[in-house]
């Protein structure tokens, strides 16, 4: 990471590992405590359900849901987890706004982008009108806190190849901001994964989510 972050003239210190545990026991999450990583992501509301008791009792872990997530589970998921970085339609966003509306301070979210537009996968497309419509309506989510945006892109065994999609959210985010648009924060670029994290960092994330290269191999059911 700080290889690839003096390569781009960046500080190592402005990119977050988040270490992705799913499919781990919470005791790999606590090893990966003590070795020093504190935010976490997860990718299903009732696999950390199991292991939230033991993995939430660590001192300033941080546990992030970066599966896709049905608006049925919003309630359970803002009770389990510190922030939600796979939001992807607005009706999502405003049932979660509605579950949040009893915490203490409003719930970070990210908006999830589908820049390979695989059909398999979640995330409103760029400059699609269900993006536009959750950018218009963020200001009156009251009890949300956007920070940035989030991507998947198209897996291929060349890392390189995922450079473009990279790009494209960055440049994304760029034009965003120059909007201005009230309640929308875009401080946040979370893109790249074990495989092609060190690309995500020379295009500008600010958060790459690793598993993989931490947790090891998972095993295939």
């Amino acid at each position: 990471m700080a290889a690839a972050a003096q390569r781009a003239g960046r500080s190592p210190q402005a990119i977050t590992l988040m270490a992705v545990s799913k499919t781990f026991p919470a005791e790999s999450i606590g090893a990966a405590y003590s070795a020093g990583i504190r935010v976490f992501g997860e990718n299903r509301v009732q696999e950390f359900a199991a292991k939230a008791a033991t993995a939430r009792a660590l001192p300033g872990a941080e546990f992030h849901l970066i599966g896709h997530l049905q608006s049925n589970k919003a309630g359970r998921a803002v009770e389990l987890f510190q922030a939600i970085d796979s939001v992807d339609s607005l009706r999502l966003a405003r049932r979660l706004n509605e579950t949040a509306a009893g915490l203490s301070q409003r719930l970070p979210v990210l908006i999830e982008i589908n820049t390979g537009g695989e059909v398999q996968k979640s995330g409103l497309a760029p400059a699609s009108p269900e993006l536009e419509e959750l950018l218009q309506a963020a200001p009156d989510l009251e009890h949300l806190q956007f920070r940035g945006l989030m991507t998947v892109p198209p897996y291929t065994s060349d890392p390189e190849q995922a450079r473009p999609f990279f790009r494209q959210l960055a440049q994304m985010r760029d034009e965003l901001a120059a909007r201005h648009l009230p309640g929308v924060g875009l401080d946040v670029l979370s893109m790249g994964m074990s495989h092609d994290f060190e690309i995500a960092i020379e295009e500008g994330s600010t958060c790459v989510r690793v598993g993989t290269a931490i947790f090891g191999v998972r095993e295939r059911p």
